[in-house]
């Protein structure tokens, strides 16, 4: 019986997720950079509600973006 495991398939999605993780980290730091004052200090200090909904919309947005690409 041949391996259930491809050690091939197994590194291929880890490199793609480090590459993954790497694109969303840099496109969360350009919309840092692009959104007035500091978002991180806005979202936990503040308590900026409405900035953390459109934070983590375009998190999720650019993370779909990125399994597609990867996908296929």
């Amino acid at each position: 019986m041949e391996q259930m495991i491809n050690m091939k398939t197994v590194l291929a999605s880890i490199l793609y997720s480090i590459i993954g993780l790497v694109v969303l980290w840099i496109s969360f730091f350009i919309f840092d950079k692009v959104t007035p004052g500091n978002l991180w200090k806005e979202i936990v200090e503040e308590h900026n509600i409405a900035l953390a909904v459109a934070a983590g919309s375009m998190t999720l947005a650019i993370a779909h973006i990125i399994a597609s690409a990867i996908h296929g």
